[in-house]
């Protein structure tokens, strides 16, 4: 091995493992990562706070809009079947603050409850790595 002391090349073969092992756990780390934020995307969806904390429902039953009003505390326009309801939701439990009649109900929701439903950790991260391909 020339000039080199004894054991020289088992050191570099060695350094080198480690920086194999290193690059695979950050790699192994990263995946993780990315599995737990689908997963908590996933939980998040399936609780029902899709985009701007709305939610869908069926058709007998919908969360139309809500509106934050604190930490924990929140306005719910909430429709039933054929009567619509203003409820205060806190960690406390929920309130009936008013039943509203359908004009007032939208006037204070004019959208129809018709949005596209959210969309997917999948979707959104496959759009977002479309938008930042190299040029």
């Amino acid at each position: 091995m020339g000039n080199f002391p004894r054991g020289f090349g088992l050191a570099l073969e060695i350094s080198a493992l480690d920086n194999i092992l290193s690059l695979m756990w950050v790699l192994v780390c990263v995946v993780v990562i990315i599995a737990l934020a689908y997963l908590f995307t996933r939980y998040v969806a399936g609780r029902g706070a899709g985009l701007l904390g709305q939610s869908g429902g069926t058709e007998r039953f919908q969360v139309l809009a809500r509106l934050s009003l604190g930490r924990e505390q929140t306005l719910a326009l909430v429709q039933a079947g054929g009567r619509w309801f203003l409820l205060g939701v806190a960690p406390s439990g929920v309130s009936l603050v008013a039943e509203l009649t359908q004009e007032e109900a939208q006037a204070i929701c004019p959208t129809p409850p018709d949005r596209p439903a959210p969309v997917s950790f999948q979707e959104a991260l496959r759009a977002v790595l479309k938008q930042k391909k190299p040029r």
